[in-house]
């Protein structure tokens, strides 16, 4: 058996956190999404997220990489649901907490940062074809957000 600080006799897969934020210009609903600056899915969009490090929450990770990616901070971000399809990640086994939140756009400039090429809103009925299983979440997010304007 190997020693060491995080060795294990079985695997574990990585944890990251996503973010789907959403805000109401007029009648319209947006999304803000990032296009993706590194592998797997460079050039694709995707929400904002990425891994949770060893010393923080999943909530710690979700606002930190909202904001690194977006420029976005302080955001009532909310829990909506994790993800763990087996094959939901191309580098391997990796689960996702997906978070929700409604923002005024007004307040809101995305600026690019960290592993984002470009962070942009997206009016919800023009939403392109989205890196790892971002589609799946948008539209659990979309119902939930829809249920609490009602």
């Amino acid at each position: 058996m190997q020693t060491g600080k995080y060795c294990y006799d079985y695997p574990r897969p990585a944890l990251s956190a996503d973010c789907v934020i959403f805000a109401v210009e007029g009648d319209d609903l947006h999304v803000l999404l990032v296009r993706r600056g590194r592998e797997p899915f460079r050039g694709k969009w995707a929400c904002p997220g990425g891994f949770v490090n060893m010393d923080e929450t999943v909530e710690e990770a979700a606002s930190r990489e909202l904001y690194e990616e977006t420029g976005l901070k302080d955001a009532a971000i909310e829990q909506l649901h994790t993800f763990s399809a087996v094959d939901r990640d191309p580098r391997g086994r990796v689960v996702t907490v997906a978070f929700v939140a409604l923002v005024s756009k007004d307040n809101c400039r995305p600026e690019a940062g960290d592993d984002a090429e470009k962070a942009e809103w997206f009016n919800i009925s023009e939403i392109p074809e989205l890196a790892f299983d971002h589609n799946r979440i948008l539209e659990l997010a979309l119902e939930r957000i829809r249920q609490k304007m009602k």
